[in-house]
């Protein structure tokens, strides 16, 4: 019986990837000394927002950092709601006992102006935020089910990148992947998790009741 989801948050609850690849692009192409590409940026993902802009920016990285999150919160009102049906699912998870965590990349300064902006800031029990240094996903995990006395095979985390499939094998966890954004790579996603790959999230809901 599972007793914990975890969600990631960038295209998984929101379709905030390109808003956050626009507003840094904006705010940190002028302290590097030329305009990031897309790939530049994707590079990054993974590290917290600290991390990612000292990746680019250097010396000047406070400074950009600054710029970062004015850009950020601006932009995020074009992105202010969730996916369909995701505080749905969230709200059926709790009241069935399930605790329900975030598990993100995101640091926690941008995290706190996502969740504001969506109005979820008190969907989760738990949340866990992005290292500056390096991808800590299967480390917040760990410390979760360490935290909860909750063994692996009770523990779902529900994320749409493929670096999330290979944290939670790290820590022979679950991953079911979060297909219904356009960022999604399914045809990657589909080499690596095929078994649990969900277009939408009722699709979610359902294979979510019957392991509860």
């Amino acid at each position: 019986m599972i007793k914990m989801v975890a969600f990631d948050f960038d295209g998984t609850i929101a379709d905030t990837i390109p808003m956050c690849i626009q507003a840094f692009k904006k705010a940190v192409s002028p302290y590097t000394g030329h305009e990031l590409t897309e790939y530049e940026i994707l590079q990054t993902f993974g590290l917290n927002e600290i991390g990612m802009v000292k990746a680019v920016a250097k010396d000047n990285w406070s400074l950009a950092l600054q710029d970062f999150y004015f850009y950020y919160e601006k932009m995020h009102n074009s992105c202010n709601e969730p996916f369909p049906e995701v505080c749905d699912l969230i709200k059926y998870l709790k009241e069935r006992n399930v605790i329900v965590a975030l598990i993100t990349g995101k640091g926690e300064k941008s995290c706190y102006i996502s969740l504001r902006k969506l109005g979820m800031e008190d969907c989760f029990s738990e949340i866990m935020v992005g290292d500056e240094k390096r991808l800590n996903k299967s480390d917040s995990i760990v410390k979760l089910l360490k935290k909860y006395c909750i063994n692996e095979d009770e523990f779902f985390y529900v994320g749409d990148a493929l670096s999330d499939v290979v944290a939670c094998r790290e820590v022979s966890v679950t991953c079911l992947s979060a297909a219904w954004s356009n960022s999604v790579d399914l045809k990657e996603l589909k080499k690596i998790n095929p078994n649990h790959i969900f277009n939408d999230v009722c699709s979610l809901k359902i294979f979510l009741e019957g392991a509860i």
